[in-house]
């Protein structure tokens, strides 16, 4: 299987799921998306990949004025989801992939950043089986979705109401950071320490330091997560 992966920022690390795509026998393709404009959508053929990982970034879904290449970007993923393609959206891609089906994004009322805990809804997806029903992961987001009309809702914080969303039988968007290797994490403390802020939901650097033990839980659940999808994508489809 072949996986495209969308970065937007150059210090972002994808190295769990690319880790888990070579044990697999898949191939990665990883694009940085410039951040002006000018870009070129789509970026690859539709016939080029047959997964699509779209990651996060420090800007907010909407900001088409500043970044025109999102709408642009919203095509491409739209695209990809009425081909059937398995697409896999976190923080950023997440709310793109909202935006693209229907959704809305918006600033959430509280900053959430740092180790905060995740619970499941009531709700239920083939996508999203065996992950516990309460878990702790990496969280680094101002903004917030509300999943598509036809979505299934499946996670909450207590800073955010919407954390994850299944649609159809092949998208997945989580608004958690799963991925997020303590290496990345360091950059992030260092390039964005002006976010750290006293607020609720915000913790401060050295408590995120001591939780970085939580990264190996959190690649294993995206593994899992990964594998789920990878099913999805062999799925025999009716013709």
């Amino acid at each position: 299987m072949r996986i495209l992966l969308f970065k937007h920022f150059d210090f972002d690390d994808e190295s769990v799921i690319t880790r888990w795509a070579a044990r697999k026998g898949h191939t990665t393709q990883t694009l940085l998306i410039p951040q002006h404009d000018g870009v070129s959508f789509p970026p690859v053929a539709m016939e080029a990949f047959d997964m699509l990982v779209v990651l996060g970034g420090p800007m907010s879904a909407y900001q088409e004025d500043t970044y025109s290449w999102l709408k642009l970007e919203k095509q491409f993923l739209c695209s990809a989801v009425s081909r059937l393609k398995p697409v896999l959206g976190i923080c950023l891609g997440a709310q793109l992939l909202a935006e693209a089906l229907g959704g809305s994004v918006y600033r959430n009322e509280f900053k959430e950043i740092g180790w905060h805990p995740v619970r499941r809804t009531s709700g239920s997806h083939p996508l999203f089986e065996g992950i516990p029903e309460q878990f702790y992961s990496f969280h680094w987001h101002g903004d917030r979705f509300d999943p598509p009309a036809d979505a299934v809702p499946l996670a909450y914080s207590e800073a955010c109401g919407a954390q994850a969303f299944a649609y159809g039988e092949h998208v997945l968007g989580l608004q958690f950071h799963l991925e997020t290797t303590s290496s990345c994490m360091g950059m992030m403390l260092e390039r964005w320490e002006n976010e750290l802020v006293e607020a609720p939901c915000i913790q401060k650097a050295e408590h995120i330091r001591k939780e970085m033990h939580r990264c190996a839980d959190s690649a294993a659940l995206l593994q899992h997560l990964l594998e789920r999808l990878e099913q999805a994508a062999l799925k025999p489809r009716a013709c």
